[in-house]
Protein backbone atom coordinates (compact mmCIF):
# COMPACT_ATOMS: atom_id res chain seq x y z
CA UNK A 1 0.00 0.00 0.00
CA UNK A 2 1.50 3.14 -0.94
CA UNK A 3 2.34 5.63 1.75
CA UNK A 4 1.79 9.29 2.69
CA UNK A 5 4.47 11.02 0.20
CA UNK A 6 3.84 8.62 -2.75
CA UNK A 7 -0.03 9.62 -2.40
CA UNK A 8 0.67 12.80 -2.15
CA UNK A 9 3.31 12.57 -4.92
CA UNK A 10 0.84 10.60 -6.90
CA UNK A 11 -1.89 13.23 -6.61
CA UNK A 12 0.86 15.99 -8.05
CA UNK A 13 1.21 13.94 -10.80
CA UNK A 14 -2.38 13.18 -11.34
CA UNK A 15 -2.89 17.16 -10.76
CA UNK A 16 -0.21 17.53 -14.09
CA UNK A 17 -2.13 14.48 -15.92
CA UNK A 18 -5.61 16.84 -15.88
CA UNK A 19 -4.72 20.04 -16.21
CA UNK A 20 -1.28 19.68 -19.47
CA UNK A 21 -2.43 16.16 -20.30
CA UNK A 22 -6.09 16.89 -20.85
CA UNK A 23 -6.80 14.01 -18.59
CA UNK A 24 -9.81 15.05 -16.38
CA UNK A 25 -10.51 11.53 -15.38
CA UNK A 26 -7.43 11.90 -13.37
CA UNK A 27 -8.82 13.68 -10.62
CA UNK A 28 -10.44 11.03 -9.22
CA UNK A 29 -7.80 9.00 -8.69
CA UNK A 30 -6.44 11.89 -7.18
CA UNK A 31 -9.29 12.33 -4.82
CA UNK A 32 -9.21 8.55 -3.80
CA UNK A 33 -5.38 8.90 -2.85
CA UNK A 34 -5.83 12.23 -0.89
CA UNK A 35 -8.87 10.62 0.62
CA UNK A 36 -6.91 7.63 2.31
CA UNK A 37 -4.10 10.64 3.21
CA UNK A 38 -6.77 12.03 5.25
CA UNK A 39 -8.01 9.00 6.72
CA UNK A 40 -5.16 8.32 7.62
CA UNK A 41 -4.05 11.06 9.06
CA UNK A 42 -7.21 11.86 11.02
CA UNK A 43 -6.86 8.43 12.69
CA UNK A 44 -3.25 8.96 13.94
CA UNK A 45 -4.26 12.59 15.11
CA UNK A 46 -7.34 11.04 17.02
CA UNK A 47 -4.93 8.73 18.67
CA UNK A 48 -2.80 11.70 19.89
CA UNK A 49 -5.52 13.56 21.37
CA UNK A 50 -6.77 10.35 22.73
CA UNK A 51 -3.48 9.74 24.76
CA UNK A 52 -3.50 13.55 25.75
CA UNK A 53 -6.74 12.84 27.59
CA UNK A 54 -5.17 9.36 29.52
CA UNK A 55 -1.99 12.04 30.35
CA UNK A 56 -4.38 15.03 31.27
CA UNK A 57 -7.69 13.85 31.61
CA UNK A 58 -9.26 16.73 29.81
CA UNK A 59 -11.71 15.64 26.80
CA UNK A 60 -10.96 17.38 23.59
CA UNK A 61 -14.35 17.56 21.33
CA UNK A 62 -11.63 16.93 18.22
CA UNK A 63 -11.30 13.55 19.01
CA UNK A 64 -14.68 12.10 18.43
CA UNK A 65 -14.32 14.28 15.15
CA UNK A 66 -11.50 12.97 13.79
CA UNK A 67 -12.39 9.28 14.31
CA UNK A 68 -16.02 9.51 12.77
CA UNK A 69 -14.10 11.28 9.77
CA UNK A 70 -11.80 8.41 9.30
CA UNK A 71 -14.61 5.75 9.68
CA UNK A 72 -16.15 7.61 6.75
CA UNK A 73 -13.25 7.93 4.79
CA UNK A 74 -11.87 4.31 4.93
CA UNK A 75 -15.69 3.48 4.08
CA UNK A 76 -15.81 5.15 1.22
CA UNK A 77 -12.51 4.06 -0.09
CA UNK A 78 -13.69 0.20 0.89
CA UNK A 79 -11.17 -0.26 3.51
CA UNK A 80 -12.22 -2.38 5.47
CA UNK A 81 -9.18 -2.61 7.90
CA UNK A 82 -9.05 0.99 8.69
CA UNK A 83 -12.96 1.25 8.80
CA UNK A 84 -12.59 -1.45 11.56
CA UNK A 85 -9.64 0.38 13.37
CA UNK A 86 -10.93 3.55 13.35
CA UNK A 87 -14.59 2.08 13.92
CA UNK A 88 -12.46 0.48 17.21
CA UNK A 89 -11.69 4.41 18.46
CA UNK A 90 -14.90 5.83 17.89
CA UNK A 91 -16.03 2.82 20.56
CA UNK A 92 -12.72 3.31 22.57
CA UNK A 93 -13.72 7.56 22.98
CA UNK A 94 -17.40 6.59 24.27
CA UNK A 95 -16.05 3.96 26.57
CA UNK A 96 -13.03 5.68 28.12
CA UNK A 97 -13.78 9.46 27.87
CA UNK A 98 -17.55 9.64 28.07
CA UNK A 99 -17.89 6.47 30.16
CA UNK A 100 -20.97 4.98 28.20
CA UNK A 101 -21.15 1.31 27.39
CA UNK A 102 -24.00 1.94 25.71
CA UNK A 103 -22.78 3.82 23.09
CA UNK A 104 -19.36 2.00 22.76
CA UNK A 105 -20.74 -1.53 22.08
CA UNK A 106 -22.13 -0.85 18.85
CA UNK A 107 -19.05 0.53 17.46
CA UNK A 108 -16.87 -1.93 19.09
CA UNK A 109 -18.97 -4.74 17.75
CA UNK A 110 -18.41 -3.32 14.47
CA UNK A 111 -15.01 -2.57 14.90
CA UNK A 112 -14.04 -6.93 15.70
CA UNK A 113 -16.63 -7.80 12.68
CA UNK A 114 -14.35 -6.21 10.26
CA UNK A 115 -10.93 -6.43 11.84
CA UNK A 116 -11.97 -10.14 11.22
CA UNK A 117 -13.17 -9.65 8.04
CA UNK A 118 -9.89 -8.02 7.45
CA UNK A 119 -7.54 -10.62 9.04
CA UNK A 120 -6.26 -7.81 11.45
CA UNK A 121 -5.56 -9.41 14.93
CA UNK A 122 -4.46 -6.61 17.08
CA UNK A 123 -7.34 -4.44 16.41
CA UNK A 124 -9.81 -7.69 17.08
CA UNK A 125 -7.78 -7.97 20.42
CA UNK A 126 -8.12 -4.65 20.95
CA UNK A 127 -12.12 -4.84 20.53
CA UNK A 128 -12.57 -7.82 22.65
CA UNK A 129 -10.48 -6.37 25.28
CA UNK A 130 -12.87 -3.23 25.86
CA UNK A 131 -15.83 -5.07 24.64
CA UNK A 132 -14.62 -7.77 27.50
CA UNK A 133 -14.48 -4.00 29.70
CA UNK A 134 -17.92 -3.55 28.91
CA UNK A 135 -18.86 -6.75 30.07
CA UNK A 136 -17.33 -6.44 33.59
CA UNK A 137 -18.90 -3.43 34.25
CA UNK A 138 -22.45 -4.56 33.31
CA UNK A 139 -21.67 -7.61 36.12
CA UNK A 140 -21.37 -10.43 33.57
CA UNK A 141 -18.12 -11.55 34.77
CA UNK A 142 -18.00 -14.86 32.75
CA UNK A 143 -18.60 -13.68 29.30
CA UNK A 144 -16.36 -10.59 30.78
CA UNK A 145 -13.58 -13.12 31.12
CA UNK A 146 -14.10 -14.95 27.99
CA UNK A 147 -13.58 -11.65 26.02
CA UNK A 148 -10.20 -10.98 27.74
CA UNK A 149 -8.91 -14.62 27.17
CA UNK A 150 -9.89 -14.37 23.49
CA UNK A 151 -8.03 -11.38 23.31
CA UNK A 152 -4.85 -12.66 25.38
CA UNK A 153 -4.75 -16.18 23.22
CA UNK A 154 -4.66 -13.01 20.18
CA UNK A 155 -2.18 -10.72 21.32
CA UNK A 156 0.08 -13.65 22.66
CA UNK A 157 -0.40 -15.09 18.89
CA UNK A 158 0.58 -11.58 17.11
CA UNK A 159 3.43 -11.22 19.84
CA UNK A 160 2.39 -8.14 21.51
CA UNK A 161 3.38 -8.41 25.19
CA UNK A 162 2.49 -5.31 26.71
CA UNK A 163 -1.32 -5.88 26.03
CA UNK A 164 -0.81 -9.19 27.12
CA UNK A 165 -0.02 -7.88 30.25
CA UNK A 166 -2.82 -5.63 30.42
CA UNK A 167 -5.41 -7.98 29.80
CA UNK A 168 -4.15 -10.17 32.50
CA UNK A 169 -4.50 -7.60 35.01
CA UNK A 170 -8.08 -7.39 33.95
CA UNK A 171 -8.68 -10.72 34.48
CA UNK A 172 -7.29 -10.85 37.73
CA UNK A 173 -10.05 -8.08 38.85
CA UNK A 174 -12.33 -10.72 36.94
CA UNK A 175 -10.79 -13.58 39.29
CA UNK A 176 -10.86 -11.41 42.33
CA UNK A 177 -14.66 -10.83 41.70
CA UNK A 178 -15.47 -14.83 41.48
CA UNK A 179 -13.75 -15.48 44.40
CA UNK A 180 -11.03 -17.15 43.12
CA UNK A 181 -8.31 -15.08 44.83
CA UNK A 182 -5.40 -17.03 44.75
CA UNK A 183 -5.81 -16.83 40.76
CA UNK A 184 -5.69 -13.43 40.74
CA UNK A 185 -2.58 -12.86 42.64
CA UNK A 186 -0.97 -15.56 40.37
CA UNK A 187 -2.19 -13.38 37.00
CA UNK A 188 -1.05 -10.06 38.49
CA UNK A 189 2.17 -11.26 39.10
CA UNK A 190 1.99 -13.08 35.72
CA UNK A 191 1.74 -9.43 34.52
CA UNK A 192 4.34 -8.35 35.75
CA UNK A 193 6.87 -10.40 34.58
CA UNK A 194 5.89 -10.14 31.54
CA UNK A 195 5.58 -6.03 31.63
CA UNK A 196 9.13 -6.10 32.80
CA UNK A 197 10.68 -8.14 30.16
CA UNK A 198 8.88 -5.81 27.44
CA UNK A 199 9.78 -2.80 28.96
CA UNK A 200 5.97 -2.06 29.46
CA UNK A 201 6.39 0.50 32.29
CA UNK A 202 2.93 2.42 31.63
CA UNK A 203 1.22 -1.24 32.42
CA UNK A 204 3.71 -1.39 35.61
CA UNK A 205 1.40 1.35 37.61
CA UNK A 206 -1.60 -0.41 36.80
CA UNK A 207 -0.24 -3.69 38.29
CA UNK A 208 1.42 -2.07 41.19
CA UNK A 209 -2.59 -0.46 42.02
CA UNK A 210 -3.84 -4.24 41.63
CA UNK A 211 -1.39 -5.26 44.22
CA UNK A 212 -2.47 -3.15 46.72
CA UNK A 213 -6.76 -4.00 45.95
CA UNK A 214 -6.88 -7.87 45.49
Amino acid sequence: MPGTDERIEQARNLYERAVFGGDAGALADADLGLDAVEADLALARGRVIHARFLEQGDEDPRELELFERAVQLYRTLGDVRGEGESRFWVGTFHQVVRGDDDAAVPSLEQSYALATQAGDKLTMSYALRHLGIAEHRAGRLDTARERLEASVRLRREIGFLPGVAANLVGLAYIAAGQDRHGEALALVEEAAAIAEASGAQGIMRSIDEARTQL
